[in-house]
């Protein structure tokens, strides 16, 4: 079973088909003082319900946009009372404020430091002893409290691209697209903005404590402007969010962890300095503005809004640092707010994700595409009866047709109607989808991000492209062609084959494999198979009888060493396979193989049986795997569904049944393994992939059915093996690995003056292996007195890697340093070794 991280597709290849509308509502006026109507400058500005003020005025003028509609404006300055103006259309210009002055008396006194302070220890600072209030108040999630619960989510997700000018709308590219521009809005910078893709959906949310933990997330709605039948834009798009909590110590974005400014341990990395208290929806809030110590590490800053009374977090900005460290993203900026019902509970209320991208350049004048999320928590009822039917999954939710509502639907549903821009975005997205032009295109990039070429017509997808060319000892320079069938994102089956040539060996290879899905609610699925190639066996150890999956060795271009350890594979396969519980898959699979040397001259597989030499082992075997994905979110509902990115945990256990005789198999045996791998977030810290695999063959199988400690003898980095084991060093009866990866993203290397400004990041890992092997499993093999199990002392091997290594945003590249720990007076090894290889993720 192969450990599927979660994969982001390159960013850029949504770059040059999707560009930015700003879209924005202005408004604009005069301020003066009510009582000597002399002009006012310095006043503080606050669109709608925001926390932030747009604009501070440097005259009595002023003009603000905004993009969505303003519906209210708050002017609010020191030692004047505050002022709120409704906006419609037809008061949206020359609005004339009068603010009145306050008196002294009326104002809550407050230690305000609009500069940063220096204190001689936090205990000096006042924001410290609110903070420590927050932290010994801290609230929990409201809605553990109740036994039932329910609420509505509206979220929208809005790309636009950024940062254009004249120069780029005339490029080649635009011919016959030049309509588009009919949409564009100039940005205060003068630069031109165009839409890329707007997604709407409303969600019901059901959950139950008592007397069982139970929850659903039931998507009743969904709209999206062009792009349904699009798999890159759609799963980018979901990839990019994560739930995060502000009450936490770490904070998650893009599965990089950033210290919460509200966590305990926000002192350690920020600086904190109370500014004010405010008014927040009728609520008296300290004002904190804090900011990180140090602007190389992965952090935040923006503005805490405390509760005067309660010292509950009513809402938080939180701001990335101009020299933020992610691949593909300029800047991150989050809105949090939230309702406090009682002294220990919060509820979300509304937040709102702007993430800006761009392919390889920091700059902030960069072309960028601009990802905003915004999410409305509405509707909460608690201790409400929930009957058992709200909790099982329906037919009904897995059709195609489920989320189509009309617009009068949508215009009831939305917590604020679109902008003219935001409508703007679907008129304009659905003519660029009846342009031929425009088609190839999204054509182009679709099959960069997914490695196959679609031909609609035929509904069939070439490829993937990908693995078109490989190489290896036996058969040389290798060509490796194949297709599979693909209508819709959601087809309850597909059929697909692959065929390969060496031009050494001048031996024709095959695969084939049919699946069909029954039912999308427990996605009960029965498929079929068969090949005949050369593999590189041993090099995982947890694997699945997969037809269609293909090893990295076998097709290896740069490899330390000569690899002659190849098999010739002809494999037929039978499988079934059911979700009853989400995201917990019950699999039965029948496999009927014969394994033999591909090059007996270098490689001996050979073994006795009743006393005779035998040179090919045929096995028929039954697995029962039983895989367990908590926590795993997917995209689409078809036999073939896309992961999104999440912390979510693997985790396997399977039994294997050899039967003698059956369809001429030569061995009863027994096998039994279990897989666990993990991302752990470790605060600031980074992030560490925790992999433990252990297993036993309770009977005696020759090396062709033997548990093989992974190697690696390529060049190449390959997740869970061994990258200074030669393949079949070791193999064991009974064995256990572990290995530990941690990512620094840049906390050590951040503090060195010069690399620093490489932004390298550094990782550290060890791995280790232990495992038995009896006389009988050795006896059995004709060269047995070759292979032993690593039972003496457990093998391990460590290293260090930079990763993070490139240009601008495009830092892809990887390292690794690899240093074998024992085990070093064997012949033909390496005590060290480099590793490189391309990683695309943030």
């Amino acid at each position: 079973m192969s450990i599927k991280n979660s994969k982001y597709y390159p960013l850029f290849f949504l770059f040059f088909f999707v560009d930015y509308i700003n879209a924005q509502t202005t408004a604009n006026g005069k301020i003066v003082d009510a009582k000597t109507n002399k002009e006012i400058s310095g006043v503080d500005i606050f669109i709608n319900e925001k926390n932030d003020p747009a604009l501070t005025t440097a005259s009595g003028s002023f003009a603000v946009q905004s993009d969505t509609i303003i519906y209210k404006l708050r002017f609010q300055k020191k030692n004047f009372a505050q002022e709120n103006i409704n906006i419609t259309p037809e008061n949206a210009t020359n609005i004339f404020v009068k603010l009145a002055q306050e008196k002294v008396s009326n104002i809550q006194e407050v230690v305000i430091h609009n500069e940063k302070p220096k204190y001689k220890n936090k205990k000096e600072n006042p924001a410290y002893a609110i903070m420590q209030k927050v932290w010994e108040r801290k609230r929990n999630n409201g809605l553990d409290k109740f036994d039932t619960y329910t609420y509505k989510e509206y979220e929208k997700i809005q790309f636009d691209a950024n940062n254009l000018d004249s120069a780029f709308m005339k490029r080649k590219i635009f011919n016959k697209l030049e309509f588009i521009f009919d949409y564009k809005d100039s940005t205060a910078s003068g630069k031109i903005g165009l839409p890329v893709f707007l997604n709407e959906a409303i969600y019901e949310n059901y959950g139950e404590n008592k007397p069982s933990k139970r929850t659903k997330r039931l998507l009743v709605a969904q709209k999206t402007s062009g792009f349904q039948d699009n798999q890159i834009i759609t799963l980018t798009a979901k990839n990019l969010y994560r739930d995060i909590n502000i009450y936490d110590n770490t904070l998650n974005y893009f599965d990089i962890g950033f210290p919460s400014p509200v966590g305990e341990t926000g002192f350690s990395t920020y600086d904190y300095n109370l500014l004010d208290t405010v008014s927040i929806r009728g609520e008296s809030a300290f004002k904190i503005r804090y900011q990180p110590k140090r602007t190389e590490v992965l952090a935040f800053q923006g503005y805490l809004y405390i509760d005067t009374d309660s010292y509950a977090v009513l809402g938080a900005t939180l701001k990335s640092t101009q020299k933020i460290n992610v691949n593909f993203i300029n800047g991150i900026s989050t809105e949090l707010e939230y309702d406090n019902p009682d002294e220990n509970t919060f509820l979300p209320r509304k937040f709102v994700t702007e993430i800006e991208m761009t392919p390889f350049s920091k700059k902030k004048t960069a072309k960028s595409i601009l990802a905003k999320r915004s999410v409305d928590y509405s509707e909460y009822q608690f201790n409400k009866p929930l009957e058992d039917k709200v909790f099982k999954r329906t037919e009904e939710e897995y059709s195609d047709k489920f989320v189509d509502k009309d617009d009068a639907y949508w215009v009831k549903a939305r917590p604020d109607s679109l902008s003219k821009s935001e409508q703007g975005i679907y008129d304009m997205l659905d003519k660029l989808n009846q342009t031929p032009k425009f088609n190839r295109i999204v054509k182009l990039y679709e099959t960069l991000g997914s490695g196959y070429y679609n031909v609609k017509k035929l509904g069939i997808d070439l490829g993937p492209i990908f693995s078109i060319y490989g190489k290896n000892e036996i058969e040389g320079d290798r060509i490796r062609l194949g297709a599979r069938t693909y209508f819709t994102r959601n087809d309850p089956w597909r059929v697909q084959f692959y065929t390969a040539y060496g031009f050494k060996d001048q031996q024709v290879k095959y695969g084939a494999e049919a699946r069909f899905m029954f039912n999308r609610v427990n996605r009960f699925t029965l498929g079929a198979g068969t090949r005949r190639d050369i593999l590189q066996l041993g090099v995982q150890l947890t694997n699945d009888d997969g037809i269609m999956a293909r090893t990295f060795a076998s097709s290896t271009l740069f490899a330390r060493g000569e690899n002659a350890s190849l098999s010739s594979v002809n494999q037929s396969n039978v499988f079934t396979s059911i979700e009853p519980w989400k995201n917990f898959q019950i699999r039965l699979d029948g496999t009927m193989q014969s394994i033999k040397s591909a090059n007996p001259e270098g490689f001996n597989l050979m073994y006795y049986k009743d006393g005779n030499l035998r040179q090919t082992t045929n096995d028929s075997h039954f697995t029962l795997s039983l895989i367990a994905r908590p926590g795993a979110k997917f995209s689409q509902t078809g036999i073939d569904r896309y992961e999104h990115g999440t912390l979510a945990p693997t985790i396997v256990l399977k039994y294997t049944r050899g039967v003698e005789g059956l369809f001429g198999s030569d061995f009863n045996y027994n096998k039994l393994q279990f897989m666990f791998y993990k991302p752990v977030l470790i605060g600031s810290w980074g992030k560490t992939l925790v992999s433990f695999e252990a297993g036993k063959n309770f009977d005696t199988v020759p090396l062709a059915l033997q548990n093989v400690i992974p190697g690696n003898q390529s060049y190449s980095l390959a997740q869970n093996t061994f990258a200074q084991l030669n393949y079949y060093e070791f193999f064991a009866d009974t064995y256990t690995t572990l290995h530990l990866e941690h990512h620094f993203n840049g906390k050590i290397l951040s503090y060195i003056p010069l690399i620093k400004k490489l932004k390298l990041r550094e990782i550290a890992f060890i791995r280790g292996a232990y495992g038995t092997l009896s006389d009988a499993s050795k006896a059995i093999n004709v060269e047995g007195f070759k292979y032993s199990a690593p039972s003496e002392h457990i093998y391990y091997e460590y290293g260090v890697g930079i990763e993070n290594i490139g240009f601008g945003n495009l830092r892809i590249f990887r390292v690794d340093f690899n240093w074998r720990g024992n085990y070093l007076d064997r012949p033909d090894i390496s005590t060290f070794g480099i590793k490189a290889g391309f990683q695309v993720g943030f």
